[in-house]
């Protein structure tokens, strides 16, 4: 089947060259990302594969319906770039990688949170300069503080058990309770309950309208004062300019991202040589107790794997007129 890969990048480029050997499909690599500009691109091909900054909202999906294509295949798990209701009016098939690498992200998320909180970003800078003063990088232990885990899925199943190990209280935060996360012996707060325990809330939840900046200001006032905050799910989960408020005035005692919510302007793209005219982003990296990570908490070479292998076989899969098990359907 022909495939129109958008936001392909290099690195991924071998791994789908790789996972498409036992698959045989052509692949056409694209470096743009897929929006009502670039959808022409897409024009003869049966499937298009996109990425988390793809706009699949439902004019690009009627262009991509016009031009032939039937199937939108995701390389990720997140699925609110593609407008599901306006996919199965026309008719067009979605497929996304439910299952890839839990430990990966929830790996990253304890890698910032534990630079974020011993300031390894500040030692590092300063002793490229040779200065070893050690004067404002003081942290906390780990042990005995309280991390509530927002979104207990499989990645927040992990990250809840890497903080066992590190002799923290647990507690989870999410509408649909997982036998998994209770299995480890953890038990689940209300929302009020994580701002009045919390001395760091991890977001491993999906961006949908009842979770959109579920971080805004009435929350974080509710939060412990000088709390950490780590989100490696989507950026549309934290209300960024109230987050910049609580950082000012001290409430938030510090921020680690992995997601942005106006990423698709700045990730994944070399942009040194640029001015950056986002002013809100200009302004929270300025703070020296935030980290921002471009978006890379997926990127192992065991994800990147079977990332790549999953999505080609969706593919083939729907090539076959096969059951689709990562469909993504309406509700």
């Amino acid at each position: 089947m022909e495939v129109a890969i958008f936001s392909s990048t290099p690195y991924e480029r071998q791994y789908l060259d790789e996972a498409n050997k036992a698959e045989h499909h052509k692949l056409k690599y694209i470096d743009v990302s897929l929006d009502m500009d670039t959808v022409e691109l897409a024009a003869g091909y049966g499937a298009v594969c996109v990425f988390v900054n793809d706009k699949a909202n439902a004019e690009v999906l009627e262009a991509l319906h016009k031009g032939g294509t039937r199937l939108v295949a995701l390389r990720c798990t997140g699925f609110n770039n593609v407008d599901l209701e306006a996919a199965a009016r026309l008719g067009m098939k979605v497929v996304r990688v439910v299952n890839y690498s839990p430990n990966s992200v929830a790996e990253h998320a304890v890698a910032l949170l534990l630079a974020i909180n011993r300031k390894v970003h500040r030692a590092y800078n300063r002793t490229r300069d040779s200065n070893f003063s050690l004067d404002g990088l003081i942290g906390f232990d780990l042990y005995g503080k309280t991390v509530a885990v927002v979104g207990t899925g499989k990645i927040g199943c992990v990250f809840a058990k890497i903080m066992q190990g590190f002799g923290c209280h647990v507690f989870g935060y999410d509408p649909y309770p997982s036998k998994q996360f209770e299995a480890l012996g953890l038990k689940y707060a209300t929302a009020g309950e994580i701002g009045e325990r919390a001395d760091i809330v991890a977001l491993f939840c999906p961006l949908t309208p009842q979770t959109h900046h579920i971080i805004n200001a009435e929350s974080l006032k509710r939060a412990k004062p000088g709390a950490l905050l780590v989100n490696t799910s989507r950026g549309g989960l934290i209300d960024t300019e109230a987050v910049i408020e609580a950082l000012k005035s001290g409430q938030l005692g510090g921020l680690a991202i992995d997601v942005y919510e106006q990423e698709a302007d700045l990730f994944f793209r070399d942009l040194s040589s640029e001015i950056i005219t986002d002013d809100v982003f200009q302004r929270l990296v300025s703070f020296p107790n935030v980290i921002v990570t471009g978006h890379q908490a997926y990127l192992t070479r065991e994800a990147l794997t079977t990332i790549c292998e999953t999505t080609l076989q969706s593919v083939t899969a729907f090539e076959k007129n096969q059951p689709l098990e990562n469909e993504v359907k309406v509700g």
